[in-house]
């Protein structure tokens, strides 16, 4: 995104958007009902922190994975 600066590296970026779709193929694999669509809503946090590569938790933290944030 163009108003934040990137406070995720690529490891991370890639790590997130695979444990967030595997959460999610989980989630809707093995649950039903409300805790399944509550489960993968949720990774979709994950995707999108990976994709953006920006985290605002982590930035509220003062965390950065970058060599210069």
């Amino acid at each position: 995104m163009a108003f934040f600066r990137k406070n995720i590296g690529r490891a991370q970026q890639t790590v997130r958007i695979g444990l967030g779709i595997g959460a999610a193929v989980l989630a809707y694999s093995f649950l039903s009902g409300w805790i399944a669509l509550l489960v993968g809503v949720s990774t979709l946090t994950f995707v999108l922190t990976g994709l953006i590569g920006y985290c605002p938790a982590c930035a509220v933290a003062g965390l950065h994975d970058r060599s210069k944030p």
